[in-house]
Order: structure tokens, then sequence, then C-alpha cells
């Protein structure tokens, strides 16, 4: 009973770093995905004196995915009233043109600021509309959201770093004596610790699985789908072969490492 209580507190320390981790992933993915859907959304308003070669504004900037014309016929129906047609064919001629640019993907604010810079030293272009005010807005709470997210992942790894050292050194403690025993008729240090590096790895595997089943749920569950529905993006909740492979990795490697720390300690208190 007491060697399943020691498996269950180690497992489940392992498996609050894959959880807080595999949620760090899941966060990521979804702002990223966001941010393509607020690409596609997103677009800029030119004006200029004149029609511009769309073709050579698009190679004014990297960030330029489309340029369209925007037509002026709505503008200028709203002032026909009263208007004879040789006025308003010239109200055609003067009118400024304007344009609508799509991005290839949605820039930062320093992106976005660099752009406007780059398209009005463009000439005939006299003012460009970036939405700036609304864009920095909408950036500034993606990127505080992931850093909220970032600090707690951190905190947990941390935390839980520190419980998992302590339980493979209370393993170490209750073994002291055998290892010491093999010590002195001259077994090696990794024959010694072979206990503890088994329990290290085992219950490594068993968090690994234990993760891998829950996350496969989560990805197959309505009501997680929905809730990236609601805002209008798809995200891969669980990839079941790279996500896994990282998962193992990480736990392998993360209580491994700890208990050869633990054992070159006591190595060197021998």
């Amino acid at each position: 009973m007491k060697s399943f209580k020691n498996h269950l507190s180690l497992v489940v320390a392992l498996l609050s770093i894959l959880f807080s981790m595999q949620v760090f992933i899941i966060v990521d993915r979804a702002i990223e995905a966001y941010k393509e859907n607020l690409a596609q959304n997103y677009s800029l308003v030119i004006v200029s004196q004149k029609n511009i070669d769309t073709k050579d504004l698009l190679k004014h900037s990297e960030l330029l995915l489309e340029v369209n014309p925007l037509s002026a016929d709505g503008v200028i129906k709203k002032l026909n009233a009263g208007i004879s047609k040789k006025n308003m064919e010239l109200l055609k001629l003067t009118i400024p043109k304007f344009y609508k640019l799509k991005l290839k993907r949605y820039p930062t604010p320093s992106e976005l600021k660099e752009l406007t810079q780059e398209l009005l030293s463009y000439p005939s272009i006299k003012k460009v509309e970036s939405f700036a005010a609304t864009h920095d807005t909408t950036y500034k709470l993606l990127l505080l959201f992931k850093t909220v997210i970032s600090v707690f992942a951190f905190c947990v790894f941390i935390v839980t770093l520190l419980l998992i050292f302590k339980e493979l050194r209370i393993w170490q403690f209750k073994h002291n004596e055998r290892m010491s025993i093999m010590g002195l008729f001259g077994a090696p240090t990794w024959l010694r610790s072979a206990v503890l590096f088994r329990l290290a790895i085992v219950d490594a595997l068993i968090a690994s699985m234990l993760a891998f089943v829950l996350f496969t749920l989560l990805s197959s569950s309505e009501w997680v789908l929905q809730q990236f529905q609601n805002i209008g993006i798809s995200v891969v909740v669980f990839d079941k072969g790279l996500d896994f492979l990282l998962m193992l990795g990480v736990s392998v490697v993360v209580s491994t490492l700890l208990a050869t720390f633990i054992v070159l300690g006591h190595k060197e208190e021998v």
C-alpha cells in the first residue's frame, strides 16, 4: 500500500507537469489560430490621388497579401441628387482612389507602424487608415493572456519539480541501507540505484499514458470543440503522435535527471 502511494504521488506530480505543458501548447495554438482569423478579417484602407499599380505596391512590403480597389460608386450615388451627368463624370475623375489592403498575417504594433510609414512613402498615397487603436488593444490582450498562461505553467513546473525531487529523495532514504550494502560488495553506482531509476522511468511511462488518455478524451469532447468554434477558430487540442512523444520525452527526461542528481548527491555523502 505504501509502495502504491509513493508511485501515485510521483505519477500525479509528473502528470501535473504534462498537463500544464499541454495546456500551454493548446493556448499557444489557439492564439496563433486566432491571429490567422484576425488577419483574414483585418485590412487597411489607403487613399491615393491616382490609380495605383497593385502589383508594384505588393512588392513594397512583405506583409501585403492583396490590394483591391474600392468602388466609389456608392458615395457618388448618395451625392447624385441635383448633380448633372457632366458634373458627375468630373466628380468621378477628381474623387480620391481608395484601396483595401489584406495582410499575410496579423502584425505586431511595431510592424503595423512600420508598414504605415512604408505606405505613406509610396508615391500618390496620402492617407493610411490602419485602425491602430483597435488593433493595439486586441494584440495586447492576446499577449497578456499568453503571458499569464506562461507564468502559470512555469510556476506549476517549478513546484512540481520540487515535489518529484522530494519524492525520489524519500525513496532513496528507504533503500539507503540496501544501496550501502551493495556498495560494500563493490556494486557500481548504476546498479545500486537501479530501483530508483526504475521507479522514475516506470512512473514517467504511467504519467505519459494517463496524459495520453486524458487529452485524447478532451480532444474529442464536444464541449471543448464548441468553445473554439464559438470564437471562430479550429485548434488541434492533442496530436496523438507529436504531442504524446513530447510528453513521453519530457516526463522521462525530468524524472531520470532528478534521479541522477539524487544518486550523485548520495555518492558524495557516502
